[in-house]
């Protein structure tokens, strides 16, 4: 199931003896985990009958045996298996010897009184192991996944909720740009834009762009931006800027020619029919990122974009054979694009 389908089912007070977490977004999955152990035990509680087992430390035999033990002073125990490796596909060599036919016995008649908890934070399961197989059965099982955009605007519309405060669609807009839709960094936004604002307030654009932290990688992302619109001013200043915070021209040029990349490869795929999800699954981008490059690549032709990563690749050459000087050679490549396309082609 999904994060907002297991959030429904334990907003209802429902607990399963057994709970598999696994996928690449880290942060669903920690919530999702914490969420639950919240729900089965009272902080004081957690202090008797909550255990964790790190699967790369810990033999799988011990979490067993704890998960049979009867809970202190009555109520429930939470026994969690992080980074339970077994279950994915992921190749690792095994650190400590793990008992999985005990561990199976286990998952095929759970104790009532315990809720057990895997946590694999891996992009996919061994659907081959009987493992799986059973615990799909009999337990309940979320994949963490990246958000699409229309779940992640109604993500940040409730956790903004939490603190009494809302974004209306500008600044949802520039939280997206400048965190990269990583969920973990707008939490953290979030929580102090609402405490810059307050209670039953508004955040808006203006709010967002002078709190939220511009990562390198987001001033990149504006940097090419302003390039594919032919805003050369713009650019500039972004150049000057990431100048300023002693980034090297060499480092600021190669995160280019990775965007424009991206950008060739987001129109190659468009091309032959793929949706924006199986892009981002194939490039291993955020989806709402392989959005935002769709949208840029309207301005381009392959064949530009080709040009614009030849002309990159050829001012390196010339950088690293000392034939011009790296930070004025990033600024004239800039300087080129004062006559380049404005409107989409």
């Amino acid at each position: 199931m999904s994060y907002v389908q297991m959030l429904k089912e334990l907003n209802k007070g429902e607990l399963s003896p057994l709970y598999l977490l696994y996928g690449s977004e880290t942060y669903l999955i920690e919530d999702i985990l914490n969420r639950i152990v919240s729900k089965a035990l009272s902080p004081e509680e957690q202090e008797f009958n909550l255990s964790r087992f790190d699967m790369n430390e810990h033999p799988v035999d011990l979490a067993v045996e704890e998960a049979y033990t009867f809970p202190f002073m009555g109520g429930r125990r939470v026994v969690l298996l992080k980074d339970a490796y077994f279950f994915s596909t992921q190749k690792q060599t095994d650190k400590v010897e793990h008992n999985l036919k005990a561990l199976l016995a286990y998952i095929e008649e759970p104790a009532m009184e315990t809720t057990m908890i895997v946590h694999a934070p891996y992009e996919k399961l061994d659907e081959r192991k009987k493992l799986v197989k059973t615990l799909k059965k009999q337990g309940k099982v979320m994949e963490g996944r990246p958000l699409e955009e229309r779940e992640l605007r109604q993500w940040i519309t409730e956790k903004a909720a939490e603190y009494d405060v809302q974004f209306d669609q500008e600044a949802q807009n520039s939280l997206l740009i400048l965190t990269g839709a990583d969920l973990m960094v707008m939490a953290s936004e979030i929580n102090k834009l609402a405490i810059y604002v307050g209670e039953g307030e508004t955040i808006q654009k203006k709010h967002v762009e002078d709190l939220v932290a511009r990562s390198l990688e987001q001033d990149i992302f504006s940097l090419v931006d302003a390039v594919v619109k032919a805003r050369v001013p713009q650019a500039l200043k972004i150049y000057k800027d990431l100048l300023k915070q002693k980034e090297a021209p060499l480092k600021i040029m190669a995160l280019m020619v990775r965007q424009f990349r991206i950008l060739y490869q987001v129109k190659q795929l468009s091309k032959q029919g793929y949706s924006e999800k199986v892009m981002a699954s194939q490039l291993k981008l955020h989806p709402y990122a392989v959005k935002l490059a769709a949208r840029q690549v309207q301005r381009f032709r392959e064949d530009e974009l080709l040009q614009l990563i030849n002309q990159l690749a050829d001012l390196d050459y010339r950088i690293k054979t000392g034939q011009i000087n790296d930070q004025l050679g990033v600024e004239l490549f800039l300087l080129k694009r004062q006559s380049g396309r404005k409107q989409p082609i």
